[in-house]
């Protein structure tokens, strides 16, 4: 698919700490036709480093399509020969300097000064982030999507639509991501932040017209990118192999092996399209992460008690962002709650990344659950293909 990249505005917008953003504007981009009904609508929710470019490419040239194209696509699990798919930025979205992304943030001109807003940008939320989705989705004219999804950060999205907006989907799909992550997640996040903080350049996030903590900003990158993979991948890939050939981490302090330099390289390469307030900006949304916040909910258990959607959480028994315990923990709250929910693993050496790299290995589990008519009680149906249960052994175009 060659998608195109659409811009929504807002005139203003209230935060739920009661502040007020003027001229907000998101980018987003949709896969597939909305029907006369506007009854098959899914939405897509990233992850923390990523944006809505969830499938196809933006040209023929791209070196790759979005992060779900295995899945989302003509003929795919979710199929947009029969849905419409869509999806936007967040709001302080961390590739503020990204050519395909719009999103507004520190980085953006605030209308009162004419200069950057920096730290004078409002705190925001993951409730922040999914009441700006919910302003697109009524603008165009959706009063019930057919699911919501999303991946990580894209999966706490996914859980505050369900708990703050239960009457709004038929379904829900978080990929790796805990209705409720604990303190441990808390303090990567500082973690994931510190070297923005401590480089010289960051100066308290007034740098706009200066020199920009790039290199706190790529090392921040780097620790990310790390964390969200696993040693089965990085031992396969690397082993213990020389950045240089001949070159002996041994011999010298400066040295390296081909690893560290491979990570060291791909956060220079993203940090060149990122903003480091932003990057701190969404580090606090997820920090404070709370299902039903919008709603008004106190509580990750007040939060999972309105969820009322049927459930599908696929997760990766080696992810080391989301460990497998608390979406567990997660899934079990929300059978006890009387949630209909499947769940699955995402196999696969790349631990939390599973749920982009391995995602195709349940298309058809994905498949049976976003096709099936809940209101019936019974599996749904495709045109030209037999009915399947949730796991079945039958196969689809792209399955």
């Amino acid at each position: 698919m060659i998608v195109a990249k659409k811009t929504f505005e807002l005139p203003e917008f209230r935060t739920l700490s009661g502040r007020t953003i003027e001229r907000v504007r998101i980018g987003w981009e949709s896969y597939g036709e909305l029907n006369a009904e506007k009854s098959n609508a899914i939405l897509v929710c990233h992850y923390f480093s990523g944006a809505s470019h969830a499938a196809g490419r933006y040209a023929e040239s791209d070196p790759l399509p979005g992060y779900w194209d295995a899945i989302v696509g003509p003929g795919k699990a979710i199929d947009t020969d029969r849905y419409f798919v869509f999806s936007s930025d967040t709001l302080v979205n961390i590739n503020a300097f990204d050519p395909t992304v719009v999103t507004t943030g520190p980085a953006s001109i605030n209308p009162a000064t004419g200069k950057p807003y920096g730290l004078d940008f409002p705190l925001v939320t993951i409730g922040d982030f999914v009441r700006v989705q919910k302003a697109l989705v009524d603008s165009l004219g959706i009063r019930k999507l057919r699911a919501v999804i999303g991946p990580s950060m894209g999966g706490l999205q996914t859980y505050e639509w369900a708990a703050s907006y239960p009457d709004m989907m038929e379904r829900i799909m978080p990929v790796i991501a805990a209705a409720k992550p604990g303190p441990w997640l808390i303090a990567w996040l500082n973690v994931w932040g510190t070297p923005v903080l401590v480089d010289p350049a960051w100066n308290g996030g007034d740098y706009y017209d200066k020199q920009p903590p790039t290199k706190g900003l790529a090392e921040a990158i780097k620790i990310i990118a790390l964390h969200a993979n696993h040693y089965q991948w990085t031992d396969a890939t690397y082993g213990r192999a020389f950045a240089k050939e001949g070159v002996d981490p041994a011999d010298a302090i400066g040295n390296k092996f081909r690893v560290e330099a491979a990570f060291e390289e791909a956060g220079k390469a993203r940090a060149q399209f990122a903003d480091a307030n932003h990057l701190l900006y969404l580090i606090k949304a997820n920090q404070t992460f709370i299902a039903g916040a919008g709603a008004g909910a106190k509580t990750a258990e007040e939060g999972l008690s309105r969820i009322t959607a049927p459930v599908l959480a696929l997760y990766s028994p080696t992810d080391l962002v989301f460990p497998p315990a608390w979406v567990e923990a997660t899934i079990a709250a929300l059978r006890k709650n009387g949630v209909r929910i499947e769940h699955a693993k995402l196999e696969g050496p790349n631990g939390h990344l599973n749920g982009l790299t391995a995602i195709g290995r349940q298309a058809r589990r994905i498949a049976a659950f976003i096709d099936r008519d809940f209101s019936a009680g019974a599996p749904g149906r495709r045109r030209g293909a037999a009915s399947e249960s949730v796991g079945g052994a039958k196969r689809r175009r792209g399955g």
